[in-house]
């Protein structure tokens, strides 16, 4: 089960400063609780786990099946921001590292990612992988119109209708959308596809606990169920209205507290490299949450020790203004000893015996103490193992400490305004109908 240690804080905050931004935390627990908040239309996520249907379940397990029977090795999802970023994570998490190399019949497709942006060398690389390979698509989007999943949809689609025939492209094409509207629905509705579907009271950035998320966690061949049952489990622990034993509050307390001190950084940490993706996607989540009305703690991530031989030292004695959130996995999958040497010629023999994951922990340990002793504070969140379990658990955490962080803060932490801006002079310099006078405003200033 997942544990918050705000040890790391001791020396910059006091047990009364603590307790009294953990007061200001329980009310905003309440509003997001009670659905009295700004954005309250946008809080569906909150019992996801616990009312997600059997039935979802086995449709998804199904599509994993049918696709199986057809042989396909190869799933392109398509989407953006939380569209994609929660399955990302997930899947590096799990999977692998080198899970492409070791790839033999029989396994799970492998599992790419398209839609996510602009790059035209990236798609022609996506297109270049589905020309030798067995392919499907899965494709994300409320409204069907985004512009960056909405070009690799169109060309993944074409591709699909051209190669396999229009009746068996959309057997291989899933669409994960709104329930009744937008130009996915009408799409999917029209060509048959299977469809599953994105409620309207869930955000992308929420939504990794439901189809957008767990249908390619299924297909890259990961027990849903079991994140489900963790997420039920941490879900169940933050409802308590409790300072002393719900994580998600003791977390957005403290981090509140040192943001009003003067800490504007929170830099998520972890010493488990498949973990990089968590980092991705936890700057999204928290990020697109906070970052408004000229308010908001920035979200950075690094994973050590890599990172430690590139922002460790600025980390270390830069500017006074980062604190970190250190995520440690408390148990490795794998083992591997270090054996002693007959030359020693590295000077290591002091390590003989030991495993690799044990000298990690005390990098991490002595990671922690230096940069505490450094000037920077520590949020410590633990999880167990790296499996679905304690991922699901690890993603509910987050996203329930989020809300309730933004309402610490004062801002709505579901909607994201400032998102707009760039796209409106990206469609004007496209020259999108409609944004003539716009165009002629952007194209004078260039």
């Amino acid at each position: 089960m997942l544990k918050v240690n705000l040890g790391g804080c001791s020396s910059f905050i006091n047990d009364a400063q603590y307790k009294a931004y953990a007061e200001k935390a329980l009310v905003a627990f309440d509003t997001l609780e009670n659905g009295t908040g700004a954005g309250n239309d946008f809080i569906g996520w909150k019992h996801i786990a616990s009312e997600t249907p059997e039935s979802l379940i086995a449709s998804i397990e199904g599509v994993r099946d049918s696709w199986k029977a057809k042989n396909i090795d190869l799933v392109v999802v398509i989407g953006i921001g939380g569209s994609y970023l929660g399955a990302k994570c997930a899947i590096e998490a799990l999977s692998h590292t080198f899970a492409r190399e070791l790839r033999k019949e029989g396994d799970a497709p492998e599992i790419i990612f398209a839609g996510n942006n602009l790059s035209e060398d990236y798609i022609c690389e996506v297109m270049d992988l589905m020309k030798v390979r067995n392919a499907a698509c899965v494709v994300i989007s409320k409204s069907g119109t985004t512009t960056e999943p909405a070009v690799a949809f169109r060309i993944v689609k074409q591709y699909l209708e051209a190669t396999y025939g229009k009746a068996e492209a959309s057997e291989r094409i899933v669409a994960v959308t709104d329930k009744a509207r937008g130009a996915l629905k009408s799409l999917s509705t029209q060509e048959g596809y299977r469809t599953y579907v994105i409620e309207d009271n869930v955000g992308g950035r929420y939504s990794v606990l439901t189809p957008v998320g767990l249908l390619p966690i299924c297909l890259a061949g990961y027990d849903i169920r079991a994140m489900l049952k963790g997420a039920l489990e941490m879900e169940e622990v933050c409802a308590k209205r409790c300072a002393e034993c719900n994580p998600a509050i003791q977390y957005a307390a403290m981090r509140n507290a040192l943001y009003d001190g003067g800490k504007k950084i929170e830099i998520l940490v972890s010493f488990a490299p498949k973990l990089q993706y968590l980092g991705e996607w936890w700057k999204q989540l928290y990020g697109e949450s906070e970052g408004k009305d000229k308010k908001g703690i920035f979200p950075a991530s690094v994973i050590c020790t890599t990172d430690l031989h590139s922002m460790g030292q600025y980390i270390q004695d830069g500017e006074r203004t980062l604190m970190e959130t250190v995520v440690t996995v408390g148990e490795a999958n794998r083992s591997m000893k270090i054996e002693a040497d007959a030359q020693n010629l590295d000077g290591l023999n002091f390590l003989a015996g030991l495993s690799v994951e044990h000298c990690n922990r005390m990098a991490e340990l002595g990671t922690k103490l230096a940069h505490i002793d450094g000037g920077v504070p520590q949020l410590n969140v633990t999880i167990d193992k790296l499996d679905e379990y304690n991922l699901g658990g690890l993603f509910y955490f987050f996203e329930k400490a989020c809300g309730i962080s933004g309402y610490l803060l004062e801002v709505n932490p579901f909607n994201q305004p400032g998102v707009e801006a760039y796209k409106k002079n990206m469609f004007a310099l496209l020259h999108k109908p409609g944004y003539e006078e716009m165009t002629a405003a952007i194209e004078a200033r260039l």
